[in-house]
């Protein structure tokens, strides 16, 4: 398989805090890879520097081959890169249906004239953002959810949501900060479907996940993080019992 995201060398630090050193990450094609570690290894800063949210001090960034730099968000989403949050960031006031229509405007060819004067081709988008947003709904299990409130929606089911907003962008690689955060166990096996389905239709997954378990059951890949460095990457069954891993994040009964 062909690499998808590819960096390296990637260091981040606050103030007197060195929240990454020299990282590197490899994610191929049609994979699902984990990213796994202590609480405070510096795995969600990793995700932030990918993504474009926070600047990186130093690092070499290729997205299919070809070098990028992840000045903001919103060019790295256009670039194919979309991402959820480790803490829940919907529009709760917004209905379930238009927090997945925001994830399909950033693809829109709608200029500022079209949506003031309400223009033919303004209005065919639209409607065609609104189709695409149902069969989003449909594909995460939402559809009979489409007109309440996000916030009003069980935990579980904002996290369906905030997937389906992020696959709205039309991404190459998903990337998902503890999707299985707060959910109960028939959640999470459902949540497993839904990754692996999520793969099957094309979309490489990076995942971050505390839920052992889940991970090894559905990562091609593992890179483990402990203090700001990679300490082991590999495939599962060779991570799990790595000593570095055990020491650092596993423990002799994980084993």
């Amino acid at each position: 398989m062909s690499l998808l995201l590819d960096v390296a060398d990637v260091s981040k630090c606050f103030g007197g805090v060195q929240a990454l050193q020299n990282v590197g990450l490899q994610v191929e094609c049609g994979s699902i890879v984990g990213l796994i570690g202590p609480n405070g290894a510096g795995k969600t800063t990793l995700f932030n520097v990918i993504t474009g949210l926070y600047p990186a001090d130093a690092g070499i960034f290729l997205f299919d081959g070809v070098a990028y730099s992840p000045e903001s968000m919103s060019k790295v989403t256009k670039a194919g890169l979309a991402r959820t949050f480790q803490n829940i960031r919907l529009f709760g006031g917004m209905t379930v249906l238009e927090n997945v229509m925001v994830g399909c405007h950033c693809r829109s060819k709608a200029g500022i004239l079209g949506a003031i004067f309400r223009l033919p081709s303004t209005r065919r988008e639209e409607q065609s953002i609104r189709t695409k947003a149902k069969s989003l709904l449909a594909y995460v299990g939402l559809s009979g959810f489409a007109n309440i409130q996000a916030r009003n929606l069980s935990y579980g089911h904002q996290r369906r949501l905030e997937i389906a907003r992020a696959l709205a962008t039309e991404p190459r690689l998903l990337a998902l900060d503890e999707p299985a955060a707060g959910m109960n166990a028939t959640e999470k096996l459902e949540l497993r479907e839904l990754l692996l389905h999520i793969r099957n239709d094309g979309i490489t997954i990076l995942l971050i996940e505390h839920d052992v378990n889940l991970v090894m059951g559905i990562c091609d890949q593992l890179t483990v993080l402990d203090y700001g460095q990679v300490i082991a990457a590999g495939k599962p069954a060779d991570v799990r019992v790595h000593p570095e891993v055990i020491r650092a994040y596993l423990g002799q009964g994980a084993v």
